[in-house]
Formats: structure tokens, C-alpha cells, sequence
């Protein structure tokens, strides 16, 4: 073991030459980060999540309440033992010949069966409340920490000079101010990572989890080779959009769509203008030239800058996301004005189960035969399927 900690704590792999960890040892004049400080983060990551608890139950959900939001989920579907069967051990989405085989032995007619199946997919969604309480969370938490980073940033000198995060460096002082920021972040999305698998389950499960877990290296590793100057920026940088984001969602679950439309193009532009514009031209340029220039490179400076360029590409998925759902919403706005759809067709902000609805391509002549409210069903507006990008 102790072999395998001093290969993984290689002084050549996390400082720059010449550079040693007893260089970086606290001291009566100066601390410096270090590694031990994240233990921290763990058990914090286990107080924020029990404090969600708390606020989802008593803050939360009484404001959801007060906007009259419905607590009771989908309409379930009527009891059947057959169907049941065929939904969990064989296809949520039966196909046209079994579709026809159950219309047969159960004596029901096939848009009947398809709206069973519509009704059980729809049950194993959480409510309306739910998502709510989840949204009313991240908004609080990301707006609370993105006024700190901008109350603490704005008070620094590498906000305005990105060259400050390089000068002596790794002989920067740690300041309280850094730490606390640094801890917080960490074990906000140590409690993300771990909660992404009791939350509401969405389409994008895997490219989260790659995000979280691309976050929390970039936290820890800007921390533990001092990076934190250049870190507390690209931190305070990517909170910005989430705050609009949950905001958004909020509004759209409070049926308030004018304002989660307004919200959610405002999103689109700050989320694409900052992490497609401001991310690269600021935060990648000093990371990439100016720390090449002042600092030189090094093993782990090539690993953080990497897991920065990582996440340079989640931006650029999600970017696509946001343009392709904001062409969608024009187009099928244009649309639902036009047959006069009802706001009420509008749904969430995001996909929130790991399944659509809408049937497969093979039985889209079955869905021609539904009801006026089928027929619309998924015309959600300016918000169907909109990314959620948390996350950093």
C-alpha cells in the first residue's frame, strides 16, 4: 500500500519541476491545499443530501402547494394480469403483430391495449411534485453558491487578469474563502453523483454521470496541485446557467409558461454564449497558453487540461440539444397555434423517464387511429426534451 500511494502521489506527475510536496507543507506564514482537506467532503456530501430531505419536505413542498401543484402522479392503468406480464418480462412498447396477438386474446381492441400501455409507461413517472421539490433544491443551492463565487470573485485579482492565476505559482496561498467554495462544490456534486440513481431517471443518465464525474476529478485535482484560482473561475462560470435552468423548470411545472419560456430562452442564450463563448476564449486560453507560457507543462497539467476539453465537448452536445429543441419548439409552435393546441400539451422541461410515449415507428399508423388528445400529446412547446446541464 504504501508503494501504491507513493506511485499515485509521484511529485513529477502533480507539481511542476523542481517543485516538492514539502515545498507545499502548511506553514505559520502561508497554507496551501491539501489532499487530506476533500476527506471533508464526504461526510459534508452526506449532510447536503439529508438537508435536501429537509428542505424538499418542509420548504419545498408547501411552496408547491401554495402554487396548487398537484401531488397525485399519472392516471394508472386499470389492473390486468396478461398485460402486466407482457410490460415488465417482454416490451413496454408491443409491436404491431403483438399488439394484434393481445387484441385477440384478451377480446379488447388495439387502441384500447395501446392506451393500457400508454397509462403504465406514464405510471412509473414520478409526479408533477416531485420534480418540483427536486427543481426548487438545485435552484436554491445554485443560486446561493453562484452569488457567493460572484461576491468572491469580484473582490480577486485573476477575475480581471487570468495571468494572476499563474503568477508564483504553486506558492498561492489558500484562503479560507477558497476552501469553503471548494468544499461546497465538491460535496454538492459527490451528493449529485450519488443521488443521480434515486432521483428522477432521465435520458441522459450516462452523459450526467460522466459530467459529475468529470467534475469532481477537476475539482480535486485543481485543488490538490493549487490550481484553485483558475478552478474558483471555471466553477462560478458554469453556475450561472443552472440557476435559469431549475428556474425554468419550476415555471413549467407551476403551468406558468410565458415566464418558463422567457426563462428558458434565457438559459439557451447565456448557457451557449458562456460555455461555447466565455468557457473557451477565457478559461481555456489561460489554461492552455497562458499557464504554458508562465508555468510550463507537467504531467497533471496535461490531465487537467484534458478533463477541461472533456468538458468543452458535454458543452457542445448539450448546445446542440438547446438549438435543436428551440427549432423544434418554433416549428411546432407555429403548429399548435395553428390547430389551436391547447398550453395544457406543453410538458416537462426535461425528459424525465428513460422512455418516450410516442410509439415506435412501426406502429405509427395505430397512432393515427387515437383520440384528438393523442394526436398532441408531446407537442410540449419551447421546452420538450431540453437538457438540463447541471452541472459543470
Amino acid at each position: 500500500m504504501a508503494g501504491i500511494l507513493a506511485w499515485f502521489w509521484n511529485e513529477r506527475f502533480w507539481l511542476p519541476h523542481n517543485v516538492t510536496w514539502a515545498d507545499l507543507k502548511n506553514t505559520d506564514e502561508a497554507t496551501f491545499p491539501q489532499a487530506e482537506d476533500l476527506y471533508l467532503a464526504c461526510p459534508l456530501a452526506f449532510c447536503i443530501f439529508m438537508i435536501r430531505l429537509v428542505f424538499e419536505r418542509f420548504i419545498a413542498r408547501p411552496c408547491a402547494m401554495g402554487l396548487k401543484i398537484q401531488a397525485n402522479g399519472p392516471q394508472k392503468a386499470q389492473p390486468n394480469a396478461i398485460l402486466e406480464k407482457v410490460f415488465t418480462a417482454i416490451t413496454k412498447h408491443p409491436d404491431e403483430k403483438r399488439l394484434e396477438g393481445l387484441s385477440k386474446q384478451l377480446d379488447w381492441d388495439v387502441r384500447t391495449i395501446q392506451r393500457w400501455f400508454r397509462q403504465r409507461r406514464n405510471q412509473e413517472k414520478p409526479s408533477t411534485l416531485t420534480r418540483f421539490c427536486e427543481s426548487m433544491w438545485r435552484f436554491t443551492f445554485y443560486l446561493y453558491i453562484f452569488t457567493y463565487g460572484v461576491r468572491f470573485l469580484k473582490k480577486t485579482p485573476w477575475l480581471w487578469n487570468t495571468k494572476e492565476c499563474w503568477y508564483n505559482y504553486p506558492y498561492q496561498p489558500l484562503t479560507v474563502d477558497i476552501h469553503y467554495y471548494y468544499i461546497l462544490e465538491l460535496s454538492f456534486y459527490l451528493s449529485l453523483l450519488f443521488s443521480q440513481f434515486t432521483d428522477i431517471r432521465r435520458k441522459d443518465f450516462l452523459i450526467m454521470f460522466l459530467h459529475h464525474v468529470a467534475t469532481i476529478s477537476l475539482i480535486t485535482f485543481s485543488y490538490v496541485n493549487n490550481m484553485a484560482r483558475v478552478g474558483t473561475l471555471v466553477m462560478c462560470l458554469h453556475d450561472a446557467a443552472d440557476v435559469l435552468i431549475e428556474a425554468a423548470k419550476m415555471a413549467n411545472y407551476a403551468k406558468c409558461q410565458i415566464l418558463c419560456n422567457l426563462l428558458f430562452a434565457m438559459f439557451a442564450i447565456l448557457f451557449i454564449s458562456s460555455r461555447l463563448g466565455v468557457y473557451p476564449v477565457w478559461i481555456l486560453n489561460t489554461t492552455l497558453f497562458e499557464s504554458w507560457e508562465i508555468v510550463g507543462p507537467y504531467p497533471s497539467w496535461w490531465v487537467f487540461n484534458l478533463l477541461l476539453i472533456l468538458l468543452q465537448l458535454l458543452h457542445s452536445f448539450w448546445s446542440y440539444l438547446i438549438v435543436k429543441t428551440a427549432c423544434r419548439a418554433i416549428s411546432k409552435g407555429k403548429v399548435s397555434h395553428k390547430n389551436s393546441v391547447s398550453k395544457d400539451d406543453r410538458s416537462d422541461i426535461e425528459s424525465s423517464s428513460d422512455e418516450d410515449d410516442s410509439p415506435p415507428p412501426n406502429q405509427k399508423h395505430h397512432s393515427s387511429t387515437t383520440n384528438g388528445t393523442n394526436k398532441t400529446h408531446g407537442t410540449n412547446g419551447y421546452l420538450t426534451g431540453a437538457p438540463y446541464p447541471d452541472e459543470h
